[in-house]
């Protein structure tokens, strides 16, 4: 099992990829140690997100809050704004009650062992692993897609996910070496990023494709296997868009909890089978002949967009209007962007 981890730690030396939070191989064998806070940020930031969508997050969080410290202390409607774009809003949510619960409880250090970690609001035993193991070279086994698939076809295992989980952290768990497992981490999960791929895996330059059972077998382009999906459901809401006569937008903030919590967004009505009209405002309501169409992780949602123009001394039974010159469609969640591009061309004020 060592044989293989140091063939691994071989090819990582010379293929390791570049990642802004990354310490390379060479720097970290000269006594280099990453950023912890840069670690465990772009860890909460790749769950279900791509290594390329990251980067530039990354560095914007990177540049307006450079330390833990800083993003404990920020305001939770900037990191929302910031984090726009990211989905799954419950992890920017955690992400500010980590940071906080690391200055006030850890002295704005982040724990080093997988146990502590796990403590901390929004790590779960994926993240405490890569935390633990990349940023202080613990012996912790990580466990991502990327590194299920690549046990997977090393060991051909034909059980499917998700029972074949467990199995696979075993057989992770025996190849995760003391030396160098912060690199090895990395290394494992490099190699199902870009040799170990999902389709047409390149086994011809794999550092383990002599070992490789699947490949042996010629079963690895069709592991893992996986339990089939569900039919993914369709809801439907309404969604309202109101521009002032003095070109204020008409926002609202989401509830805390659910998706999309503590965003701003366009008034809505519930997202459900059979959505009942909730309009903010008294107006003279048009619809929009497009529909706003946004799929999240367990529903494909479809959204009616009503746009109207109301006076400046309107008054809304719910939300607040935001100044033309304060109101930034980046800002807001994929969905409500999405709205505001459909009835942008339509409404009257500019």
């Amino acid at each position: 099992m060592r044989d293989r981890s140091l063939q691994l730690l071989d090819w990582y030396d010379v293929h390791a990829r570049s990642m802004p939070w990354r310490v390379p191989p060479g720097d970290r064998k000269a006594g280099a140690l990453p950023d912890p806070y840069g670690v465990w940020l772009s860890e909460v930031m790749l769950q279900q997100t791509t290594v390329a969508a990251v980067r530039d997050y990354w560095r914007k969080f990177i540049g307006l809050w450079p330390t833990v410290a800083d993003l404990a202390a920020a305001e939770d409607a900037d990191v929302m704004a910031a984090w726009a774009g990211l989905g799954y809003y419950a992890r920017a949510r955690n992400l500010l009650k980590c940071a906080r619960a690391v200055v006030a409880d850890h002295g704005g250090v982040f724990p080093s062992d997988h146990a502590t970690l796990l403590t901390l609001p929004g790590i779960g035993p994926y993240t405490a692993s890569a935390v633990a193991a990349i940023a202080f070279d613990r012996p912790e086994t990580v466990l991502d897609g990327n590194v299920e698939r690549v046990m997977a076809r090393l060991y051909d295992v034909h059980t499917p996910l998700p029972a074949a989980k467990p199995e696979l952290m075993t057989l992770a768990a025996a190849l995760t070496p003391d030396e160098r497992p912060g690199d090895y981490a990395q290394a494992v999960m490099d190699l199902g990023a870009t040799i170990c791929t999902p389709k047409s895996p390149a086994c011809g330059i794999c550092p383990w494709r002599d070992d490789c059972a699947g490949r042996i077998a010629g079963t690895a382009p069709m592991l893992p296997k996986k339990t089939p999906k569900k039919a993914v459901p369709v809801r439907r809401g309404f969604a309202y868009v109101v521009r002032r006569a003095d070109g204020a937008w008409l926002l609202e903030t989401r509830a805390e909890k659910g998706l999309l919590g503590g965003m701003l967004g366009f008034p809505g009505s519930d997202w459900s089978d059979d959505p009942q009209p909730a309009p903010p405002v008294q107006a003279d309501w048009q619809v929009l002949d497009a529909t706003a169409r946004h799929t999240f992780t367990h529903f494909h949602l479809e959204l009616v967009i009503l746009w109207a123009v109301v006076a400046t001394d309107a008054v809304p039974d719910r939300g607040q209007f935001v100044a033309a010159g304060a109101y930034s469609p980046a800002s807001l969640p994929t969905v409500m962007r999405k709205v505001h591009d459909l009835v942008a061309d339509s409404l009257p004020i500019r």
